[in-house]
């Protein structure tokens, strides 16, 4: 795998926290989030945005980096509240959710993609891609995934029917297919486009 070069901070000076999520283009489950700060020197070669890395890799540096970091939280905003929300709304509230668990105040906090709220009174800057620029939004990309992707292979246990242990609650045309077939589970969104219009002839 080629070698992501990443920033390590913008700020040299401020305590950064880095925000990604996980889950917001899935039928079902809930989105996930995660809030990280690194110690500066912190350096993984393998470290990228998670969505460029092997899940096998992506294990291993979720234990290095739950290891080293300074403080790190996940937290979860459930296909509920996402219906009422919306799923914009919804991903930011999981952000601020894994804020509120960090143990370390951050001074800064640094955010993957172009939409967010304040938190508290900290500072912020929106990075679009920023999980393939920075190292803290690149862990808490990390973080984000594998955590939500192990929740919704335990709820693959319930749900069997579903292949969430394979798709992880994204609209494979399997998933699409075991919608029409056995119906919507209360892990689903309703407020989100669960079939579509070839499979509704059926």
């Amino acid at each position: 795998m080629k070698e992501n070069v990443l920033q390590s901070y913008l700020h040299k000076d401020l305590l950064e926290a880095g925000c990604d999520e996980a889950g917001r283009g899935c039928l079902a489950g809930p989105v996930c989030a995660a809030a990280v700060i690194l110690p500066p020197e912190f350096y993984h070669p393998l470290l990228n945005d998670s969505k460029q890395m092997t899940k096998k890799h992506r294990d291993e540096l979720r234990e290095i980096i739950e290891k080293e970091a300074i403080s790190w939280f996940v937290a979860l905003v459930s296909p509920k509240e996402i219906d009422k929300l919306n799923i914009l709304r919804a991903s930011i509230k999981a952000m601020h959710r894994a804020l509120d668990g960090l143990i370390t105040i951050p001074e800064f906090i640094l955010v993957d993609g172009n939409k967010f709220h304040p938190y508290k009174n900290i500072p912020h800057q929106c990075v679009v891609k920023g999980d393939a620029t920075f190292t803290t939004i690149a862990a808490a990309s990390v973080l984000a995934k594998t955590h939500r992707d192990d929740y919704m292979c335990k709820l693959s246990l319930k749900y069997p029917e579903y292949e969430w242990n394979k798709n992880v609650g994204y609209p494979t045309e399997k998933h699409r297919a075991a919608i029409v077939r056995y119906g919507i589970t209360p892990q689903h969104r309703k407020s989100f486009r669960l079939i579509n219009e070839q499979l509704e002839l059926f």
